[in-house]
């Protein structure tokens, strides 16, 4: 249990914290004894600060995740259980909190049901060709779409704040772009490895 790996389950940790105070109903001082009031910033937006503390955990949790990449490839430290854990918590992390927002009415359901099946492709393209010995390479639309997602999240957590003062739907527009870069780097994997699918 290196430290990449270490700062991967703690990851996995914080987003299943993130997930008890997201469905926390109205406040969550049933589950953790404390009570997180709504907070007026103007007539038109009221903001439960249970959904600014998912944020800010959100972004710890985001930053684990360049972390123990970074820490595992700079000292060699990269393992098996740490690829596939690390895969996992980012699953957990992102999909998770997406299925809430959609949930919720924060986010149109179509986003996370797009990104998931996406996923799920890539994910099965990548197995498939760890099982013939390739190694599938991210690629530029997949990592801007990974990074355009990641802050759209953070944004809608944070209820499209301060760009809500001026009625500019920030959060809304990045999710979208998210969403359709999900699907042009899914058709993308394909096709750089569909020779793998079609291989007898």
């Amino acid at each position: 249990m290196n430290l990449p790996n270490k700062l991967t389950i703690s990851r996995i940790i914080i987003s299943i914290l993130i997930i008890i105070i997201l469905l926390g109903s109205g406040n969550i001082s049933s589950m953790l004894g404390i009570e997180i009031p709504k907070v007026f910033i103007n007539e038109s937006i009221v903001v439960d600060l249970k959904y600014i503390i998912a944020g800010i955990l959100f972004i710890i949790a985001s930053l684990t995740d360049f972390l123990d990449g970074y820490i595992a490839r700079k000292y060699n430290l990269v393992t098996d259980f740490g690829k596939l854990v690390d895969a996992i918590a980012d699953k957990i992390l992102v999909n998770s909190v997406l299925i809430i927002l959609a949930a919720q009415g924060f986010i149109h359901p179509i986003i996370p049901v797009v990104i998931i099946i996406r996923d799920s492709v890539v994910n099965s393209i990548k197995m498939l060709a760890a099982s013939k010995g390739k190694v599938v390479a991210a690629i530029k639309s997949g990592k801007i779409k990974t990074a355009t997602l990641m802050v759209g999240i953070v944004l809608t957590l944070f209820y499209n704040l301060p760009f809500e003062l001026w009625n500019i739907s920030i959060a809304e527009v990045l999710l979208f772009v998210a969403t359709i870069l999900s699907v042009i780097s899914g058709i993308q994997y394909y096709s750089l490895n569909k020779y793998l699918i079609m291989d007898k």
